[in-house]
């Protein structure tokens, strides 16, 4: 029988900082982590047997039994390696067997030695097909010697990768990691930097619409790479960067930026950021887009990850089924604020979340019963009524031009409508292929000639909405101006198509965010009542202060798009009813909406 571990909590302890055990053992917080990771030790250049200095001696030897003290469920690893190893020695050990065993001899030996119960290898700057394919043998020769030892517990093997698995000129061995590697830890952050980048930008992006450099995609590329879920720890800065804005009146993601802020790097931690906006009282922003807080202070500007996105992330691992998070590192937190929110998103089981369990489990049925019988009564309706609504659209055709011809027809009252080819909007939307898909009917982001992003909305040939409904839509979207409805460019009918091109909204719909159990993290109250208010805002115009009385029928989530800013438009006006102004009723004689 297979024991699948229990959701892990990981905390790398960085003993050059100056944290040493006498001050570990009263200031780590070690309940909150189920695993503590000492970090770094070196290979010696020469005999490539791991190195240990003497001020590093005295932390190595007492760590596991200090941290203990506070928690003694806590397992402990000692990491070979990080940022600033020796690269062209980790190259020639990894390459030569010889070289290899006496690494892998002598880093079981200094775990035993000080009571580690488990062995991290980080070499980030691994790149060519060459260091992949050494990486793997070590790993497997390495496991190997771990499964010879006896009489004693297994040691955790375990490796830091970056956020995707693939690096600049090769992928990572997945299949060695995967069998000889207990975990991974996937150090999702610092995917831009100051010094790299002239804007600014999520250096540690859960999600990014517009590129593939975000932690969702390379969770998704281990995963889709064969990776199971369940060997992937998600990493958690406790740190953020600082950009100088070349204009500070531009200051939000993507700005155009002069280099770094405040230090060297840019890097500055979550203690002293918090410092920072208290000190300075910097206006907080909170970004559910990327999923990333930022704050400016005049030119300067301050990407990081606070309490919202915490538990975000937290989230999006358990969903995604991922074995843990670890915080990197421990020093960078505020008075444990992160490292406690962490634990509380991933303990959350109390009476509130029992509650909207017993909800749902109650609301199901009820709403399966409530449709089957709405579905009867249509279908009945319809059946019975068949033969009236022929009659009645034959009774009413005079009325019906009279209306769609004061909202005008594609050419004459909407000048400023385009009549696309077809072969542009195909050319735009790349074939109208699966990676340009936006649910049923739609794509985007498509790019015209002239450079302008564009969704379209693509009925099937099947489609119940017919010409005249697919006129109606047009006309209105065309004529209706208001900040919260949804803008039309133009339409497309050759070839027999029914093609809407609209602008394109980059954060999709709002359903995408609602029913998500991780993206409905992203809208707050602030941000949902801004959405009501701005939904509340376009159906008034449609009703009150619009040319003509329009009733859109089909208002649902699906149909409320939000652009770059989350600000709310109301799209899909193919059921939409027009009246005039004096109207106060009418009979539709026939259920439309979905």
């Amino acid at each position: 029988m297979v024991m699948v571990p229990k959701f892990i909590i990981l905390l790398y302890i960085f003993l050059s900082l100056g944290l040493n055990p006498s001050r570990a053992q009263t200031w780590i917080q070690a309940a909150l982590f189920t695993h503590l990771i000492c970090a770094f030790a070196n290979i010696n250049a020469s005999s490539y047997q791991l190195s240990v200095s003497s001020s590093d001696d005295q932390h190595f030897s007492t760590f596991t039994n200090t941290v203990k003290q506070k928690n003694p469920s806590v397992t402990t690893l000692l990491s070979i390696g990080g940022g600033s190893a020796n690269h062209s020695v980790i190259v020639s050990m990894v390459s030569n067997s010889s070289h290899r065993k006496s690494f892998i001899d002598s880093s079981i030996k200094t775990a035993r030695l000080y009571g580690f119960q488990g062995l991290d290898f980080s070499w980030g700057s691994a790149n060519t097909s060459s260091d992949m394919s050494n990486m793997a043998t070590l790993f497997q020769e390495w496991q190997a010697a771990i499964d010879s030892e006896t009489g004693q517990s297994k040691l955790i093997l375990t490796a830091a990768v970056p956020y995707s698995q693939y690096s600049e000129s090769s992928t990572y061995p997945i299949d060695s990691l995967r069998t000889n590697l207990n975990w991974l830890h996937v150090n999702a952050f610092d995917l831009y930097m100051p010094k790299w980048q002239n804007f600014t930008r999520a250096h540690a992006a859960l999600y990014d619409p517009t590129r593939n450099r975000n932690t969702d995609f390379g969770i998704e590329s281990w995963i889709n790479g064969g990776l199971p879920a369940n060997k992937l720890v998600l990493g958690l800065p406790l740190y953020g960067y600082a950009w100088t804005l070349v204009n500070p009146r531009d200051n939000t993601i993507g700005a155009p930026a002069s280099g770094p802020a405040i230090s060297k790097s840019g890097q500055i931690s979550y203690k002293d950021i918090r410092n920072y906006i208290q000190s300075y009282g910097a206006t907080l922003v909170y970004n559910a887009t990327f999923v990333v807080n930022y704050c400016t202070v005049g030119t300067t500007w301050i990407g990081f990850d606070d309490v919202e996105v915490v538990k975000v992330k937290v989230s999006f691992a358990k969903e995604r089924k991922l074995l843990g998070y670890f915080v990197w590192q421990v020093p960078y937190d505020d008075n444990w604020l992160l490292s406690q929110t962490a634990v509380d998103v991933n303990g959350e089981n109390g009476t509130e979340k029992k509650g909207r369990l017993s909800l749902t489990i109650i609301l199901i049925p009820v709403i399966g019963i409530l449709i089957l019988i709405g579905a009867l009564k249509y279908y009945i309706r319809r059946t019975k009524n068949k033969k009236k609504d022929t009659e009645y659209k034959a009774k009413n055709s005079k009325s019906k031009a009279n209306l769609m011809t004061k909202a005008g027809d594609f050419n004459n009252n909407a000048p400023n409508l385009m009549d696309y080819r077809f072969s542009d909007i195909e050319v735009a939307t790349n074939r109208f292929s699966f990676e340009n898909k936006l649910g049923e009917g739609g794509y985007g982001p498509g790019v015209l000639s002239d450079g302008r992003e564009i969704a379209v909305k693509k009925l099937s040939k099947t489609s119940t909405q017919g010409f005249e409904e697919f006129k109606n839509e047009v006309m209105l979207t065309a004529k209706l101006q208001h900040v919260n409805l949804v803008r039309v460019l133009g339409f497309c009918i050759e070839r027999e198509e029914r093609m809407l091109v609209y602008e394109f909204m980059p954060n999709k719909s709002l359903d995408y965010y609602l029913y998500d159990p991780i993206k409905r993290y992203m809208l707050d109250w602030e941000k949902r009542v801004e959405i009501i208010e701005g939904v509340t805002q376009g159906l008034l115009y449609l009703q009150e202060y619009s040319r003509l009385k329009i009733i859109h029928r089909d208002l649902k989530a699906s149909n409320i798009l939000l652009d770059e800013a989350m600000k709310p438009k109301i799209s899909d006006f193919g059921m939409a009813r027009i009246f005039s102004k004096d109207e106060v009723e009418a009979n539709t004689h026939r259920i439309v909406g979905t």
